[in-house]
């Protein structure tokens, strides 16, 4: 019997779509024999050069031995990828074990023409990963000296190296596991590349439209006035293969016939024409598709396989794809001036990017921001987010020097984890406001690239990563207008100014209500006082050194014009340094007689946006301020607690999963201890009894004064119910509670524990999302809590100020501070519960949820009473491993 491996199975997880650092995608995966043509393709177009820097001589052409050997791998001591551009292949990378020992030798060779497009670490982390699935543990490299190329892959790789050089040759050898620099480079890489990717799509230096239009009622012809009207600073190519010109502009029957480049190619025909028109694109080296069409995953299971087709044939040759069912792209940039758009209505040039996953809103997002004077930096309205997605746009965003703030129109989630990481990452430098529908419901069209997330878990993301959540579009612009105009404020302390007393003391009692601290009474100037009165007042308290805000509140008199008002508040603000908001006149907006003029006579910096109401004004200003905090404050640092034998966690858990099989299971009360144990994390020791005289031998064990408590799931977590005996000194005593319990809870098991040190009941939780990862949640115990749903989350991994900001974060934790004379708690021992409860999340994932509770929080630490554990088969890890895009699997959701 024949037990070779099949070198045509390999683990499907392995293929990946990637983006090169110059922003174009390639396809890996492992290698299989049938690959032999391509591989003497590829070989053949190598410089001797290159060839001789790989082999280590002429090496002109593969043996068929050779050839043989190097397409056929087991994926597993052997193993091979290939980067694929289109049909050819570009770039191999291969590892093969030494012997039987946890190491392997690795080497990679790119294509002259696709050297220096970041393939070589792309390569080398994958092939790390894979090795590591096979229990490879270190790599081995041998390189020429003057191969200076790949010494620097290597050593840029973040890999602690050990060289050694012999006659010209560097012997190389590191561990592949994940380092925090490693981590940091790849990431920065992932970033670099991402970006330039969306570069290229909102900087083309020429654009086709294919399916343009001479009938006012068709797509093509919106899209094409639109180009035309926004001036773009390039040539526009309609295609139409019907017409000699649209709308004055010389036409091509194809993409094919176009005699220049064509960087972005805008289309809008029929879905079922779609595979000719990228035949065509692929052919002519676009190198990105905005696809308006619609016809495609939103309208069933047919239009998802079109869909997916459409992006693996655009990924696989180089190209990235907004939409389909896109509204399109905006570029306001001068140098660039792109609309490849439905969008009739366009805003001012700004500083604000804006990504909506909805084309039919887009629309109406982009008038409004017109409306309100809000300009924009560039527009992406992504549609079936079947490959550009929000994340890609945040990579982006982070380095776009035309970039100040970032608004999200939000629908659903491809990547939760990695929106968290790029969101926290971006929110240090530039502030990410997002409005999240679909909290109960998802369009068919997003369904097959997104995830689930429930609410608790979508408030955690946000909070961690400093977004600013907002619930309307109306509160988008609103926030929008105070970021985009306005400086952050330096603290919650807000003064009102005014002229009508009624009007200031409705923006004192907003503030008051969303947290703000007032700084004074409201300053009334009086109904009839001249604006010079109203400046100098707005002067005099931007002026003072406790005041971090104003809000101005403007009824107009009779007598005297508001433009005269407005040009002296506007004149007050400068060089003030702080935020105004304002209700002058109760406009919506930035009015122009508030508005600083930007170069295109746009509003720009320094500009006061007003509101209808003071309510808004200070409900905008409320949230600047809490995030100015958030961003101000220390990010902290990831802590490894002490006392940790992560080893020993796994092994008890593994062992536990052997026994179980598939599913998860419910670890027993010794075990749960033992593996809290492992990481430093102490249960008040307990017995399990079954007699009368089982529970008065373990008091006795455990010393007086002791607990007694039933068992079963009813009276878990439920002390109201009678189910626990405290402060038990005698046998006596506890004999009567055995007998008792049992009665009550009609289960003879019963548990008799040490009492702890009295404290203020906590909970510390585990809860595995499939979608955004493990959530630690802390919240005080009781059936109020959980009726409230007074709990807070936080992402794992958690810093060390993560922790601290989880146990002050739900509602009832003043309880725990000294609330009205009660003794303040060990705040410092329940972060440390918190840090070490995370830890074992971190290093053991097949543990799936568990619960601390109660943990008695005095001020002489916290002790955990209560324990409970579940572990499973780890879930997968969408934002961990190599960089890729997201699967077109449909199992799979990345971005």
């Amino acid at each position: 019997m024949d037990e070779r491996p099949d070198p045509f199975d390999y683990p499907r997880d392995w293929e990946a779509d990637v983006v090169l650092s110059d922003g174009g995608t390639v396809h890996l995966r492992p290698i299989v024999p049938s690959d032999a043509d391509a591989l003497l393709a590829f070989h053949s177009r190598m410089s001797v050069r290159t060839r001789y820097l790989r082999y280590f001589g002429a090496y002109p052409q593969i043996p068929p031995r050779d050839l043989v050997r190097f397409t056929t791998v087991d994926h597993r001591d052997r193993v091979a990828f290939v980067a694929l551009l289109g049909d050819d292949i570009v770039a191999v990378a291969r590892y093969e074990r030494i012997g039987k020992r946890p190491s392997a030798e690795v080497a990679f060779v790119v294509e002259d023409r696709h050297q220096n497009r970041g393939l070589g670490p792309i390569l080398l982390e994958h092939l790390a990963a894979a090795a590591r699935e096979r229990h490879i543990q270190r790599f081995v490299a041998e390189v020429l000296a003057e191969n200076g190329a790949m010494l620097g892959v290597f050593r840029a790789a973040g890999y602690h190296l050990v060289r050694e050089i012999e006659e010209g040759v560097f012997h190389l050898e590191f561990a592949i596991d994940p380092t925090e620099e490693s981590v940091a480079v790849a990431r920065s890489r992932e970033q670099a590349a991402e970006a330039r990717s969306v570069h290229n799509l909102l900087h083309p230096r020429s654009v086709a439209l294919i399916g343009a239009s001479a009938d006012p009622g068709k797509v093509g012809y919106a899209v094409l006035g639109n180009l035309l009207r926004a001036d773009f600073a390039g040539p526009v190519f309609p295609v139409n293969a019907e017409r000699r010109s649209v709308r004055g502009v010389r036409a091509y029957p194809s993409v094919l016939d176009i005699p220049d480049p064509v960087d972005l190619a805008v289309v809008a025909v029929p879905a079922e024409h779609m595979d000719e028109v990228m035949d065509a694109c692929l052919a002519k080296g676009v190198k990105a598709l905005v696809v308006i069409s619609s016809g495609f995953g939103e309208s069933g299971p047919a239009g998802e396989g079109a869909e997916r087709r459409l992006v693996a044939e655009a990924r696989a040759h180089g190209m990235r794809v907004v939409g389909p069912n896109a509204l399109g792209v905006v570029n306001t940039d001068p140098a660039v001036r792109l609309n490849a758009t439905l969008a009739p209505v366009l805003p001012g040039r700004g500083r604000t990017g804006f990504f909506s996953q909805s084309g039919a809103l887009g629309t109406a997002i982009l008038a409004d921001a017109k409306a309100r004077g809000l300009g924009l930096s560039t527009f992406v309205s992504a549609g079936n987010r079947a490959d550009v997605s929000g994340n890609d746009l945040l990579q982006y965003w982070e380095t776009d020097p035309a970039t100040d703030v970032v608004l999200l129109y939000l629908e659903s989630f491809g990547n939760p984890r990695k929106f968290a990481r790029l969101a926290r990452r971006l929110g240090r430098v530039k502030p990410v406001v997002v409005v999240k529908s679909g909290r109960n419901a998802v369009l068919p069209a997003l369904a097959a690239t997104s995830v689930e997330v429930d609410e608790a878990s979508v408030q955690a993301l946000f909070e961690q990563a400093g977004v600013i959540r907002v619930e309307s579009i109306a509160q988008l612009f609103d926030t929008a207008l105070l970021l985009a105009h306005q400086p952050l404020p330096e603290g919650g302390r807000v003064a009102v100014v005014g002229n009508s007393s009624a009007i200031g003391v409705l923006a004192a009692d907003a503030a008051l209500g969303q947290g703000l601290e007032l700084a004074g009474n409201p300053v009334d100037v009086g109904a009839s006082a001249a604006p010079e009165v109203l400046a100098d007042a707005v002067r005099a308290e931007l002026r003072r050194e406790d005041v971090d805000a104003l809000v101005v509140v403007f009824v107009p008199p009779l007598s005297i014009p508001g433009t005269a008002y407005a040009r002296a508040l506007r004149e007050a603000a400068e060089g003030g340094g702080k935020p105004i908001v304002s209700t002058f006149l109760a406009t919506e907006g930035i009015p122009a007689e508030l508005a600083v003029p930007g170069p295109d006579g746009s509003p720009a910096r320094g500009s006061i946006p007003s509101y209808p109401s003071p309510e808004r004004a200070v409900a905008a200003l409320a949230r600047a301020t809490r995030y100015a905090a958030w961003r101000s404050a220390p990010q902290g640092r990831l802590v490894r607690p002490h006392e940790v034998d992560a080893d020993a966690a796994r092994a008890l858990v593994d062992a536990a999963l052997a026994e179980a099989g598939d599913g998860l299971v419910e670890l027993s009360d010794p075990d749960a201890v033992r593996l809290l144990a492992c990481y430093g994390i102490e249960v008040v020791p307990h017995r399990a009894v079954t007699s009368a005289d089982g529970a008065v031998a373990a008091a006795e064990e455990l010393g007086y004064p002791v607990a007694v408590k039933a068992t079963g799931e009813r009276w878990w977590r439920r002390p109201d119910l009678e189910g626990v005996r405290l402060d038990l000194a005698t046998a006596e005593a506890v004999r009567a509670a055995f007998t008792d319990l049992a009665e009550l809870s009609e289960v003879v098991n019963v548990y008799v524990q040490r009492m702890a040190p009295k404290g203020i009941g906590c909970s510390i939780g585990l809860q595995d999302d499939p979608s955004f990862g493990t959530l630690v949640s802390f919240g005080l115990s009781g059936v109020v809590s959980d009726l409230l749903g007074d709990r807070a989350y936080r992402a794992v991994p958690l810093t060390d100020t993560d922790a601290a900001s989880l146990v002050r974060a739900p509602k009832a934790a003043p309880l725990l501070t000294g609330y009205r004379g009660g003794e303040p708690a060990d705040l410092g021992a329940l972060t440390d519960l918190v840090l070490r409860v995370a830890a074992l999340a971190e290093d053991v994932p097949q543990v799936r949820w568990l619960a601390l509770e109660p943990i008695l929080a005095g001020p002489a630490g916290a002790r955990a009473v209560g324990a409970r554990v579940r572990v499973g088969p780890p879930p997968s890890q969408q934002d961990s491993g190599p960089r890729r895009l997201r699967s077109l699997r449909p199992s799979e959701s990345r971005v």
